[in-house]
């Protein structure tokens, strides 16, 4: 093949076609076929438990009605906004420490076996301690205020992002390091032009859970020891037995996650339009 060939792109070369990308109106019922299925599932969902609600199967202070439950997220939102912007303050704080932390404590453990032969271990055993049972220890060393709620949050965080983030490091071809090397590049070029951008699907997927567990995390805190916060709003509801204020609540911190998650989805998209899974065209051969 010719060198004016290999220059070409793939759609320029003989054989191969470029598919357009998709109209607005494919688009749209793209995303409305990706939809519609969880969609449908949740309409189930609330149609079950209005049925329960009015077949009166369970009692009102049990399980309360989806109206119920709507006239407290309306007539209470300017409480339940109160706190709920405290608890997602929470969750973005310790999701971007952990984050930043994750990723240096990857990298760290990457370019240095002996570093990751001692912090993997600490790191796992950190895992499987459960965050409930020490919050009461942070509380006792650091106070009620905002600081345990964001080290839990950190704490939960963490793990999902070096994991993901030292798998992403690790997973880059051995051929393309030692072209690379082989070129004369420097170990910052070959992280920086390599290694980074090749770690980071791994490193989105590591994101989407640790911001739905960053969410846990803060109202983890909140339960032990607050005054304010989603999660003292679910204690006091709880305590009170205002199970219309506990499922709104519920819905309120679900609500946050979900939204942080698709946060990350989206900014995964616009920063990896070049990864197969985020690709909207492609070549294809014609032979």
């Amino acid at each position: 093949m010719s060198q004016s060939a290999l220059t070409k792109r793939p759609a320029d070369v003989a054989g191969v076609a470029r598919r357009a990308g998709p109209t607005a109106g494919e688009r749209l019922a793209r995303a409305a076929e990706q939809s519609w299925r969880p969609l449908a599932l949740l309409l189930a969902v609330l149609v079950v438990w209005w049925v329960i609600a009015a077949a009166e199967l369970i009692e009102a202070y049990l399980v309360p009605s989806p109206g119920a439950t709507l006239d407290v997220l309306t007539s209470k939102a300017g409480y339940l906004w109160q706190h709920t912007w405290v608890t997602t303050y929470e969750t973005l704080l310790g999701f971007v420490i952990a984050v930043a932390v994750g990723v240096l404590a990857a990298v760290v453990m990457v370019y240095s076996s002996t570093v990751e032969r001692t912090l993997y271990p600490i790191l796992l055993f950190a895992q499987v301690v459960p965050k409930i049972a020490i919050a009461p220890l942070f509380v006792v060393w650091l106070g009620f205020g905002i600081a345990p709620k964001i080290l839990i949050a950190v704490l939960i965080a963490f793990f999902p992002v070096v994991i993901s983030m030292v798998t992403g490091l690790k997973a880059v071809d051995p051929e393309m390091l030692q072209l690379s090397a082989t070129m004369g590049a420097k170990p910052w070029q070959t992280f920086v032009k390599i290694r980074f951008p090749a770690s980071l699907p791994h490193l989105f997927s590591g994101l989407k859970v640790a911001v739905t567990l960053a969410v846990t995390g803060a109202v983890v805190g909140e339960f032990v020891g607050a005054n304010e916060g989603l999660g003292y709003v679910i204690l006091q509801a709880n305590g009170n037995l205002d199970t219309p204020m506990l499922f709104a609540g519920l819905l309120v911190m679900s609500l946050i996650g979900v939204v942080l998650f698709v946060v990350v989805e989206i900014a995964e998209k616009l920063l990896l339009p070049w990864h197969a899974s985020r690709r909207e065209s492609s070549a294809t051969t014609t032979f």
